[in-house]
């Protein structure tokens, strides 16, 4: 009777377990945790004492070997008394590290591109700056203080008061020199180091996950070739 049948129900097998084995794997990679949160600002502006809760989202996605750091705001924090003309409003604020980082990465706006009518909201829209990582482990940002610089001057200086939680808790991992925890006892692959940073966001996430889901799916192919060989002896 020929072993050909065999052979291939074997192999069907062993093509069947890795698939189930890839899709566990992908299933439990760590990703970068985002959230908006409500961020109560207290305001002290050339009129007088202002506020207001906006809920604030932040994002980073690598771009080489720092990431683009995005803040956004759903709602403006104070109102403008007069009339501000196109192009004169420019918001930037500062986010504050947390976990494995310290100090604070400052991010800006662009200016207002329509003229702001006097008694209503500001709208603070999005702000961006640059995350250079320092070392491994993970990194929170939260929001701290903005300031609206109007006219010349800075018309708004807004702290949070509620004490915001952090709204993105990036996982760094693969800096050289900087860890915060103890290097791996292998360090003979120079794979995954300073060049490779883990990246962030729908689009990023999933270029990462699809090269470790190939990973075991290629390993899965050597099995087979394997496998096959072997029962053909």
């Amino acid at each position: 009777m020929s072993k050909e049948p065999n052979r291939r129900r074997r192999t069907a097998a062993l093509t069947a377990a890795v698939a189930v084995a890839g899709a566990a794997v992908l299933a439990g990679a760590p990703t970068a945790q985002a959230a908006v949160v409500d961020v109560d600002y207290a305001c002290e502006t050339k009129i007088g004492p202002k506020g207001a809760v906006s809920p604030v989202g932040i994002k980073a996605v690598k771009n080489g070997s720092a990431y683009t750091v995005t803040m956004s705001f759903e709602k403006g924090v104070s109102d403008s008394p007069v009339e501000l003309p196109k192009g004169v409003m420019t918001p930037r604020a500062e986010l504050v590290l947390g976990g494995a980082d310290s100090g604070t990465v400052k991010v800006k706006g662009m200016p207002n591109t329509a003229a702001i009518p006097p008694d209503t909201p500001i709208s603070i829209g999005t702000l961006t700056g640059t995350y250079t990582p320092k070392k491994n482990g993970k990194v929170t940002f939260t929001a701290g203080t903005l300031t609206v610089h109007a006219l010349g001057m800075d018309a708004a200086v807004c702290k949070p008061k509620n004490n915001p939680g952090p709204a993105l808790e990036l996982e760094v991992s693969g800096l050289s020199g900087g860890s915060a925890a103890p290097p791996p006892a292998d360090t003979g692959d120079d794979e995954g180091t300073g060049a490779e940073l883990p990246k962030t966001g729908p689009l990023d996430s999933a270029v990462a996950l699809g090269t470790l889901g190939g990973t075991v799916l290629l390993t899965g192919a050597a099995g087979v070739l394997w496998l096959t060989r072997r029962t053909a002896r």
